[in-house]
């Protein structure tokens, strides 16, 4: 059936509600926009489910919510998992609340039990319950810091960390395979809750995911030392991070945390930012000048469901800096493996483990504390893949794991990036650095004495919809079929393509294998330790350009940065 066949089939079925009915019609005469919601299934994507809110196949609704939870029960029942339950958490997006009353309903209908959280709760948390509660599965209800008019369905499993192969395709499989909308199960909520199906959780899983995290402090002398001195700003976006976040810095001793108020509380309309994405500087208008009133020496914010950070950090001559993704897991990685360390030693199989995205000074830190570097594909889920093996086969030890997208994790806690444990951990290692007479702006600089000036970027290309979707493709092609053979002046030292499981080296013509699963991406080695990535974003209409650099100084590696970025924007508008 096509897409306007899907599209009259919907308005027929009395299985959907006149609402549903009533805004399909609304666009009856508009047939790109019947095209959009109906020319395919969401799929999933490096998180899970996302779309734009509203009525059709291609849209985030209370149908295709259904839908996926019922592909997701028939999965669970064929790997015999059906009695350990499945926990939800939601953010405080458009919906949310609801989408995540449907999944556990779904769930109960199918004899599945859901434990559902009583009010929102961050990402990081849904993956400590998965594992605290014995879950076979885990679902988010959120679009981390897409725009408002998002949603999306996050899986997770047993493990706590989003799903990987094949568990992914394994779910997806069963999705598709649900034809028929009137063959989704469901059942009231009074009749689950009293059936046993359905449990309310809060409060007990609340203290134990804090107590986890307070158990990743390195150094609480330093805490005591500096907390009452100490001023922080933070805000949570209008997200879930406020209450756990302030909870866990205020229970350390942190006396001076300054919470944004016009962002403090819950919003799904987000109405102080255009979307809030701590990348973006937007998000931290408020914050900074929230800072300069009180003098803060530093500024926090987290996205909505509170697994990126995003951070400023005040000099000494009191000017702000901001320290990008890369910048704040390099330091946060140097002063949490440097404790342990000096507290009780590395282990022999440490590792530090990174995406292929992330910045090579990531690989100068390892080396320089003798421990392994471990690259994954893009998504915290390959990271939470790889503690898991190390769990499993007695062999590794995860010391610290990050994203140059504002994700990190510390401890084992959970498998998910976790902003919650990012801005405690990044509290201490500014008290720490304190009682040395250090800001984190100084931190951040010793390191570059230390390793290297390293600087890395990202240029991101939005293709919305059907044709920019193939838009995306062609440009992948391309690359694919003419790898570049230099970049900026530096010269390509090989092409991976992860897509073909190859590594061209392009001088001798030599292949090998990439050791990692199939992803549509494509990497470039540069000279100079200088490094592009192309791949399309799991979770936005975007083709995204990573690119990395290092010099000889601050000012070598500004003037590198900027010269491989104009040699980006022609190599992207040659190929537009």
């Amino acid at each position: 059936m096509d897409y306007k066949g899907i599209y009259e089939s919907w308005l027929a079925n009395p299985y959907f509600d006149e609402g549903t009915k009533a805004e399909l019609l609304a666009i009856k005469t508009d047939d790109n926009e019947i095209k959009e919601r109906f020319y395919r299934e969401l799929e999933f994507g490096t998180a899970g489910l996302r779309g734009i809110i509203g009525a059709g196949t291609n849209r985030m609704n209370i149908y295709t919510v259904r839908k996926t939870t019922q592909g997701l029960s028939n999965y669970i029942k064929k790997q015999g998992g059906e009695g350990k339950g499945v926990a939800i958490a939601f953010d405080s997006r458009r919906m949310s609340p609801e989408f995540a009353n449907e999944a556990a309903l779904c769930l109960a209908a199918n004899g599945i039990k859901a434990y559902l959280f009583e009010s929102l709760r961050p990402t990081p948390e849904l993956s400590f319950a998965v594992r605290e509660l014995g879950c076979i599965a885990g679902i988010n209800i959120t679009a981390s810091h897409n725009p408002p008019e998002y949603n999306g369905y996050k899986v997770y499993w047993e493990d706590g960390a989003q799903i990987t192969p094949p568990h992914d395709s394994g779910i997806m499989a069963e999705v598709l395979a649900v034809a028929d909308y009137n063959d989704v199960k469901t059942m009231g909520k009074d009749e689950a809750l009293k059936a046993g199906l359905c449990t309310i959780i809060g409060k007990d899983i609340d203290d134990k995911y804090i107590a986890r995290l307070k158990e990743q402090v390195k150094r609480p002398e330093a805490i005591a030392a500096m907390g009452k001195e100490l001023k922080i700003v933070y805000s949570p976006l209008h997200g879930t991070g406020n209450i756990p976040a302030r909870r866990v810095l205020k229970e350390l001793g942190f006396e001076n945390v300054y919470v944004v108020p016009e962002q403090e509380l819950p919003d799904g309309e987000f109405p102080t930012v255009s979307y809030p994405n701590p990348e973006a500087d937007e998000a931290f208008v408020l914050g900074l000048k929230l800072a300069k009133e009180v003098d803060a020496d530093l500024v926090l914010a987290t996205d909505p469901d509170a697994d990126r950070l995003g951070v400023r950090v005040k000099d000494k001559e009191g000017a702000y800096h901001t320290l990008t993704g890369n910048m704040s897991g390099c330091l946060l990685a140097e002063y949490t493996i440097g404790q342990i360390k000096e507290l009780k030693g590395l282990p022999e199989d440490g590792a530090l483990i990174k995406s292929i995205v992330t910045t090579n000074m990531a690989d100068a830190i390892a080396k320089g504390y003798g421990i392994q570097l471990i690259e994954c594909l893009t998504g915290f889920k390959y990271i939470g893949q790889k503690i898991l093996e190390f769990e499993t086969s007695g062999k590794g030890t995860s010391l610290f794991g990050f994203e140059e997208s504002y994700g990190c994790l510390i401890g084992t806690y959970a498998r998910d990036k976790d902003a919650i444990v990012a801005t405690m951990a990044l509290c201490e290692a500014a008290a720490y650095y304190k009682t040395k007479g250090k800001t984190l702006w100084d931190a951040m600089a010793d390191m570059y004495e230390k390793y290297g000036y390293y600087r890395d970027e990202v240029k991101s290309v939005s293709l919305a919809g059907i044709e920019g979707l193939a838009k995306i493709q062609s440009i992948m092609e391309t690359l694919r079929g003419n790898a570049p053979k230099e970049i900026a002046g530096m010269t390509v030292l090989s092409a991976r393509d992860y897509k073909k499981d190859a590594i061209v080296d392009m001088k001798s013509g030599v292949v090998k294998t990439t050791g990692l699963p199939e992803s549509n991406v494509l990497y470039y080695d540069l000279t100079d330790d200088a490094w592009l990535c192309v791949r399309p974003s799991g979770t936005e209409p975007k083709i995204k350009f990573y690119y990395g650099i290092k010099g000889t100084s601050m000012a070598d590696a500004d003037a590198r940065c900027e010269a491989a970025g104009k040699a980006l924007d022609s190599l992207i508008e040659s190929m537009m």
